[in-house]
């Protein structure tokens, strides 16, 4: 896989907050929720157990492109070996309070960089997710969707014996944002085809050298240029993706707020900084805005007693999310 340059190269971590959390939250609550859309990155669902790309303990990555994916069986294999390890993590995952702060403050809309549909799973609405979604999967050729739990057992039915074989423990093999497992090891991996035309399945991602949706892009910028406050909470900004509405929020005099420990690009656009932890940013921020106590995770019913996703039947067939 191609090794893709560190943006965020030379740029180092703000000394301290530009101003305290209590001083920024008043500011947005000034502006109010109605008025304010919010980005999250990978930082947001770090306590939900899903690690991040470019946080403080983040291992560096060479991460699959989409010119690889396409260039042979051999990187398709790869790809589907390390996901099919890495799934589970992304399966179990469960809401964390700062998804339910989120969800709770009513914002006019969050545009997101995850893939891991937690804040979907919490409440948060409207969404725009600009990355993809991780629980679908797509045909390359005729379009139909399935479900990645489908994919996934469909894998596992084709290489029963594949852990045995590499002698690994999934549980101790560290993992990305979309699942993608640290595996060196995945040669004679069989992967599934689209059981509609045999075509070519992919993640319902947009991967490193592919473009964000002409269509979603618009929907974003169309909610950022009604906003008057923009809150950036555990992204780094390194790809334009998201760094092209932190400009275009300041370009138009909105306020520009970023939390995140660590450096991005969009530091010289922040009106206000915050290094807070994005959890106990946005609780605190639910807190002052007034709202209902936080449920727990376990009254919420979003504790990790379950799998988010169908399970298959034993027929095997493939259950399609065109209509979500």
């Amino acid at each position: 896989m191609a090794v893709i340059r560190d943006p965020l190269r030379g740029r180092v971590r703000p000394e301290a907050a530009s101003h305290p959390d209590e001083e920024i939250i008043a500011r947005l609550l000034d502006v109010g929720a109605e008025h304010t859309v919010a980005l999250a990155g990978a930082g947001l669902s770090t306590d939900s157990g899903i690690p991040d790309y470019r946080g403080p303990t983040a291992s560096p990555r060479s991460p699959m492109t989409y010119q690889a994916f396409l260039a042979g069986p051999l990187q398709r294999s790869r790809y589907w070996a390390r996901s099919w390890v890495g799934w589970d993590r992304i399966d179990w995952a469960r809401p964390n309070a700062g998804h339910r702060a989120l969800a709770g403050l009513g914002l006019r809309g969050l545009l997101t960089q995850n893939v891991d549909g937690l804040d979907r799973l919490a409440g948060t609405e409207p969404v725009i997710e600009l990355h993809g979604r991780l629980d679908r999967v797509i045909c390359l050729d005729c379009r139909e969707r399935y479900s990645r739990q489908w994919v996934q057992d469909e894998l596992t039915r084709l290489n029963p014996d594949f852990l045995d074989r590499i002698q690994v423990d999934p549980h101790e093999i560290e993992a990305a944002p979309d699942g993608d497992a640290e595996l060196e090891e995945t040669r004679g991996f069989r992967v599934v085809d689209c059981p509609r035309c045999g075509g070519l399945l992919k993640p319902d991602l947009v991967f490193f050298g592919e473009s964000v949706d002409r269509d979603l892009v618009a929907r974003a910028q169309a909610m950022v240029a009604e906003a008057r406050a923009l809150v950036v909470l555990g992204s780094s900004l390194a790809v334009l993706s998201g760094l092209r509405f932190v400009r275009q929020a300041a370009k138009q005099g909105a306020l520009v707020v970023i939390d995140t420990d660590g450096p991005t690009r969009g530091d010289e656009l922040a009106d206000m900084r915050s290094l807070s932890g994005t959890s106990e940013f946005l609780a605190a921020w639910h807190e002052a805005a007034g709202r209902p106590r936080l449920a727990h995770a376990r009254d919420a019913g979003l504790e990790h007693d379950a799998p988010r996703t169908r399970r298959t039947s034993s027929a095997g067939l493939a259950p399609s999310d065109s209509g979500t």
